[in-house]
């Protein structure tokens, strides 16, 4: 068994204020992705290219905020709506933790839509840019959420387990690790060199759903199902689960509709 590393989520605090390593990962997430997104926009050639550059940063602050608003709207559905129903005030105290990836996909999805109908472009273009830069953020993200000791693991024996505070006195799985790894740098790994594949726009963005939507998938069986909602069905499936299928399917019927048109 490994020692939990009892790291303090507050980086620094002045007064009221405090600096979280979990905040701080969304805006090196963020910053990764806009540098990312950046490299790719100069590296294509034309004036149409240098126009698009202008977009960058008011359609990434339109992320920031679909991101945000879709994943503590999509926990609150999800996860704990019944809580939220009789605590309505709550809803939007992100600061007290509870946020869903497939929620902020969506938030994402709807709000760059929302900025790229609006300026005339091409969002399918522009969500394959940001979506290749998308591990990196997932993949700090979970090492914000050890370091916060939260979303750990089932218990288990395995030699790399961990006691977490919040969790008991029980050896888990480090599941928040493992998540980093798969949605962090494996995803990364496959998706970044495939950002000047020729593919029909669109197509990156299917590959990634589908991609991460299997390895959430997989992951769950070693993540503690959440408190408040356990298992959903036959006893093993989790609210994780059932998302990452729906996930899945989107990608999957994404990937059809986005087929290269031959004449």
């Amino acid at each position: 068994m490994l020692p939990y590393p009892a790291i303090d989520p507050v980086i620094v605090r002045i007064g009221p204020l405090a600096l979280r390593w979990y905040g701080l990962m969304y805006v090196i997430g963020f910053a990764s992705s806009y540098l990312l997104v950046k490299k790719q926009i100069l590296e294509e050639e034309g004036k149409a290219a240098r126009r698009q550059l202008r977009h960058l940063e008011d359609l990434l602050l339109f992320l920031v905020i679909g991101v945000v608003l879709g994943g503590r709207l999509g926990y609150v559905l999800f996860y704990n709506l019944p809580y939220y129903l009789d605590h309505p005030s709550e809803i939007l105290a992100t600061w007290k933790g509870g946020m869903s990836f497939h929620g902020g996909v969506a938030g994402a999805c709807l709000a760059g839509w929302f900025y790229t109908r609006r300026h005339g472009l091409d969002f399918w273009l522009w969500a394959d840019r940001f979506i290749v830069t998308a591990p990196i953020g997932l993949g700090l993200g979970r090492i914000g959420n050890f370091i916060n000791g939260e979303l750990f693991g089932r218990p288990t024996d395995v030699p790399w387990a961990m006691v977490f505070p919040q969790g008991g006195p029980v050896p888990r799985h480090p599941s928040q690790i493992y998540e980093a790894l798969l949605e962090g740098v494996v995803l990364f790994c496959i998706l970044w060199p495939l950002r000047k594949r020729p593919w029909p726009t669109g197509r990156k963005l299917a590959l990634f759903l589908i991609l991460y939507a299997c390895v959430r998938f997989f992951v769950e069986f070693f993540r503690e199902p959440d408190p408040q909602l356990g298992f959903i069905a036959l006893g093993w499936i989790t609210m994780g689960q059932i998302l990452s299928l729906a996930l899945f399917m989107a990608g999957l019927a994404l990937w059809v509709a986005r087929r290269p048109k031959h004449p």
